[in-house]
């Protein structure tokens, strides 16, 4: 039987804990775009690659924030079955991330991901 995979997002495939993020900070590497700051750390024996958003209150409103979180989700759901295993990687949205479009956001993904090397392809 053949197996599907589904493009869902779930908990378990995201970063949630404030200790995770500050683990990926101090010992990942770092990559900086115009619109988002991608944070890469290599973990063992972690699984699936899991990924953490964050959207500070200085990109504006709390409508602003929710649009881009959603935005950069959905770029990450996207690509989750192309990333290496054992990883951890924080998306972090820069102030030109909200007057950027989709495909903006999502062209540099794939740019900061390449030189990140973390892309499976």
């Amino acid at each position: 039987m053949l197996q599907t995979r589904t493009l869902s997002f779930p908990k378990s495939r995201r970063l949630t804990r404030t200790s995770e993020f500050e683990r990926v900070k101090q010992g990942g590497t770092t990559q900086r775009g115009k619109f988002i700051l991608l944070g890469v750390l290599a973990v063992q024996n972690s699984g699936a690659c899991r990924a953490g958003l964050v959207t500070s209150r200085r990109l504006g409103s709390a409508v602003l924030r929710n649009r881009i979180r959603r935005r950069l989700s959905e770029i990450v759901r996207t690509y989750q079955y192309n990333l290496r295993e054992d990883l951890w990687i924080v998306l972090v949205a820069r102030r030109d991330a909200a007057s950027a479009s989709y495909h903006a956001l999502e062209d540099e993904w794939l740019r900061l991901a390449k030189r990140a090397s973390i892309l499976a392809l």
